[in-house]
C-alpha cells in the first residue's frame, strides 16, 4: 500500500493535485473542488495533531483486524460520513488552498520520524506508519472523486 512516507508518492500525490481545476466536478459526493481540498488538508492536520477531532464511539474500527482491513485492503466508500471537524471550514482562495495542501503532503517527510501520533477519531490510536498509509488513502479517494 502506498503511503505519504515514501518520498516519490509524495512527489505524485502533488502532481496529481496540480492537475485539479477549481471548477473540477465531483463523480460523486456534495463537495466541490475548493471543498475538497480543503477537507484533505484538514484531514493532513488531523494527523499532525494541528486540528483535533472528537473520537467517534465505533468500538468495532478499533479492532486490530477490523482497523488493518480498513486501512489495507477496503476501499473508502463513496458518500462516506467524515468528523464534522474536517468540513467546518470555508475553503480559503485556491491557489493558497493549493499549496497548503501540498506543503501538507510534503511535510510527512519530517512528520515520519515522530514517535507519538495523535489518536484517529475513528481508528484510535495509529502508528507513523499507519497515518501515512490512511494519509494517501484518503487523498487518492478524492482526488480519484474529482478524476485526478
Amino acid at each position: 500500500m502506498p503511503t505519504l512516507a515514501d518520498a516519490a508518492t509524495r512527489t505524485e500525490m502533488v502532481s496529481r493535485l496540480a492537475h485539479l481545476a477549481p471548477d473540477t466536478s465531483p463523480a460523486w459526493g456534495r463537495m466541490n473542488a475548493p471543498q475538497m481540498l480543503a477537507h484533505c488538508a484538514d484531514a493532513l492536520r488531523m494527523a499532525y495533531g494541528d486540528l483535533p477531532c472528537a473520537p467517534k464511539n465505533v468500538p468495532l474500527a478499533r479492532l486490530g483486524v477490523v482497523k488493518w482491513l480498513m486501512l489495507n485492503v477496503i476501499p473508502f466508500p463513496k458518500s462516506a460520513p467524515t468528523a464534522r471537524e474536517l468540513i467546518a471550514r470555508a475553503p480559503s482562495a485556491w491557489g493558497e488552498e493549493r499549496e497548503a495542501i501540498e506543503l501538507l503532503v510534503q511535510r510527512f517527510a519530517q512528520e515520519s520520524t515522530r514517535t507519538t501520533w495523535p489518536a484517529h477519531p475513528l481508528f484510535g490510536p495509529l502508528t507513523g506508519a499507519e497515518w501515512g498509509t490512511l494519509a494517501w488513502k484518503h487523498l487518492d479517494h478524492h482526488l480519484r472523486q474529482f478524476g485526478v
